[in-house]
């Protein structure tokens, strides 16, 4: 299992985080000082350390650079806890080497899911799709974790292929992934001449794009990428096998940023789903 090494002065919060992460199976130490948690990775090797910048003895920053210099932790990335914000932190961190931010006060789903990915990424394993090199379902659901975390308006777009297991299963995998790359070309183009940073796409599954925009251009948005859809060519012959049957049908939708927030991303993609129709 994943050893992870939470250094925060703060005990009950250092001790929630440790409990948090211990029962979903991690092997979990704290150090409240940066000179214990030197002498614990002296000790023994961990696949990720959270690091609060604020510490009683040294700051963060320096507790960094001090183990980027140790042999056994030159190479072990970092997620910076902080209740900072500012942009010069954050360079100063990336500077340094660190892998992520958290700012307090922070959910704990969240935490989770940040530290999940961090650990596939170092270990290799596949974050993006295959087929469409879009980010995939684990970056999706850190996406939609930070959504209910955050009290700015949002909008979700859904496009999902209905069937394309069975589709791809009847006409081969070659017919399939064509029908999923162009659609997944469709909606990127879209997003590109939309002009804003702000647009995120990923696959919510295999079959299922979403794309997370701002409400003031979601309509607009998914008007374009349905209207290209319907009139693209290289969407509709991808989408055919050899004896002319049609694709599986494609169902769509948008999500609103609803009054009252789903309590976690299982029920909020659950919501996004009754958004979609055919």
């Amino acid at each position: 299992m994943p050893r992870l090494l939470i250094v925060e002065d703060d005990i009950d919060l250092a001790e929630m985080m440790a409990s948090f992460f211990s029962l979903r199976g991690y092997e979990v130490d704290t150090a409240a000082w940066a000179s214990e948690a030197i002498e614990l990775t002296a000790q023994r090797s961990y696949q990720l350390i959270i690091l609060d910048i604020r510490l009683p003895d040294i700051d963060g920053f320096t507790l960094c650079r001090k183990l980027h210099e140790q042999g056994r932790t030159k190479e072990t990335p970092i997620l910076f806890l902080t209740e900072r914000s500012a942009r010069s932190d954050r360079l100063q961190g990336l500077e340094l080497g660190v892998v992520d931010y958290i700012t307090k006060p922070f959910d704990l789903q969240l935490m989770g899911l940040r530290v999940r990915n961090i650990l596939q990424r170092v270990s290799g394993v596949e974050t993006l799709h295959s087929v469409t090199d879009l980010p995939g379902p684990q970056v999706v659901d850190e996406k939609l974790a930070e959504l209910l975390a955050s009290d700015q308006p949002w909008a979700i777009l859904t496009f999902a292929i209905v069937g394309l297991g069975e589709f791809r299963e009847r006409v081969g995998f070659m017919a399939a992934d064509d029908t999923l790359r162009a659609l997944a070309l469709i909606v990127r183009n879209a997003i590109s001449d939309v002009h804003s940073d702000e647009v995120f796409i990923g696959h919510a599954n295999d079959a299922t794009l979403i794309v997370i925009t701002e409400p003031t251009i979601a309509q607009t948005l998914y008007n374009t990428i349905s209207r290209r859809i319907d009139v693209s060519r290289a969407f509709e012959a991808a989408a055919q096998d050899h004896s002319g049957q049609v694709r599986p049908r494609l169902m769509s939708g948008i999500y609103q940023r609803p009054t009252e927030l789903p309590p976690d991303v299982a029920s909020l993609k659950k919501a996004i789903v009754r958004a979609t129709s055919a």
